[in-house]
C-alpha cells in the first residue's frame, strides 16, 4: 500500500480496482430492478425512463465509484478518500436508489400475493420503527460517529470483510431515511405530509454535516496509528489529511441536501396537481347530478316569486295587470 504512486487528478479518474462483494450487490440490485421494469413492459405497462436512469447511474453508479474507484484504491493510505467513500454510500447512493422508486416498482411488478406480503412487510412494526424519521436520522448520525470515534474504522481498514460490512451498514442506514421519504407508497406516518418531509430533509441536511464538522475539528487522529504507519512519503500531514476529509464530508452533505429537497418539492407539486384534477372531476360529477334538481326548482321557482299584482284579485292588482 505504501508503494502506491502519488494521487494526482489523472490517477483520481484512472485508478480502479475490482471489489467482488460490492460488485455482487450492484449486480443483484440492478438485476432485480431490471426484472421489475421488464415485467411491467410485458404487461403493457410503462415505467419512467428517468427513474431507471436515476437508479442505475445515480444510485448503483455511486456505489461503484465509492467501492472500486481511486477512492477505494487509496482509502487505506489516505483518510480523505475513505471519508468521501463513506459519505457517498450513506448519503448520495441512497438518494439515487430512492429516486428510482424501487418500492413502488416492486409492488407493481410482483405477483398479487407476493406484493401483498411486501406491502405488509413495509408497514410492519419493525420497519415502521426503523424508518420513523427521527429514528432513521439518529441511525445515520450514530453510524457515522461510531465508525469514526470507536476502533471500528481502524479495525475495518485491516480486515477486508469488516470493511465490506461497514460499506453495507452505511448504505442501509442512509436508505432507511431516504427511501421512505421519496417513495410514493405509504411507508411513513400520515402526518408526514410533503411540507413535513421538506422540513425533515432540511433538518437532516444540518445533522448530516455534524460528523464532518467533528472530524474536521477533532484534535485526536482518527485511525491515527494506522495512517501514521501506512502513510506514503508523498502524502500530506496526517492531521491535514483528516481535516481535508472532514471538509469533504461537510461539503458533500450540504450539496446532497439540495437535490433531495428539490425532489420533495417536485413530488409535492405533482401530488397537488393530481389532487386538484381529482377534485375538479368530483365537482363536475356532483354538478351533473344536481342539474335535474336545479332545473325542477327553476321551473317551480316563478310560482314562489311572482309579483303581488299577479297573484292578488284586488282592484288595484287587476288595473296593473290590465295595463301590462
Amino acid at each position: 500500500m505504501e508503494n502506491l504512486p502519488q494521487l494526482t487528478v489523472g490517477r483520481l479518474f484512472s485508478s480502479w480496482q475490482a471489489d467482488v462483494p460490492a460488485l455482487l450487490v450492484v449486480v443483484l440490485l440492478g438485476g432485480l430492478y431490471g426484472w421489475g421494469v421488464l415485467r411491467l413492459r410485458r404487461r403493457g405497462e410503462s415505467w419512467p425512463v428517468a427513474r431507471t436512469l436515476a437508479f442505475a447511474v445515480f444510485g448503483l453508479g455511486t456505489i461503484v465509484v465509492a467501492t472500486m474507484s481511486a477512492l477505494a484504491v487509496y482509502d487505506r493510505v489516505l483518510f480523505w478518500p475513505a471519508a468521501v467513500q463513506n459519505v457517498l454510500l450513506d448519503l448520495i447512493a441512497p438518494l439515487g436508489l430512492a429516486l428510482g422508486d424501487p418500492l413502488r416498482l416492486a409492488l407493481r411488478a410482483l405477483p398479487e400475493r407476493a406484493a401483498t406480503r411486501a406491502q405488509g412487510a413495509m408497514t410492519g412494526r419493525l420497519l415502521r420503527l426503523l424508518t420513523f424519521p427521527l429514528v432513521s436520522t439518529a441511525l445515520v448520525l450514530t453510524t457515522e460517529l461510531t465508525i469514526y470515534f470507536t476502533p471500528y474504522f481502524e479495525t475495518a481498514l485491516a480486515n477486508g470483510w469488516l470493511h465490506q460490512l461497514m460499506y453495507l451498514q452505511l448504505l442501509l442506514a442512509g436508505s432507511l431515511f431516504v427511501l421512505p421519504v421519496l417513495t410514493r407508497e405509504e411507508a411513513l406516518p400520515s402526518w408526514c405530509t410533503h411540507p413535513v418531509r421538506a422540513a425533515l430533509v432540511f433538518v437532516d441536511g444540518i445533522i448530516d454535516a455534524v460528523p464532518g464538522i467533528v472530524v474536521m475539528t477533532h484534535g485526536t487522529l482518527i485511525a491515527g496509528s494506522w495512517y501514521l504507519a501506512h502513510s506514503p512519503s508523498w502524502a500530506p500531514d496526517v492531521q491535514h489529511d483528516q481535516q481535508l476529509g472532514g471538509g469533504a464530508m461537510v461539503g458533500i452533505a450540504e450539496l446532497v441536501a439540495i437535490p433531495f429537497l428539490l425532489a420533495i418539492l417536485v413530488q409535492w407539486a405533482r401530488t397537488e396537481r393530481v389532487e386538484t384534477v381529482a377534485l375538479d372531476r368530483r365537482l363536475d360529477t356532483e354538478l351533473e347530478r344536481a342539474t335535474p334538481t336545479e332545473a325542477a326548482a327553476s321551473a317551480e321557482g316563478p310560482e314562489l316569486v311572482r309579483p303581488w299584482w299577479e297573484t292578488e284579485n284586488s282592484e288595484v292588482a287587476q288595473r296593473i295587470r290590465g295595463q301590462r
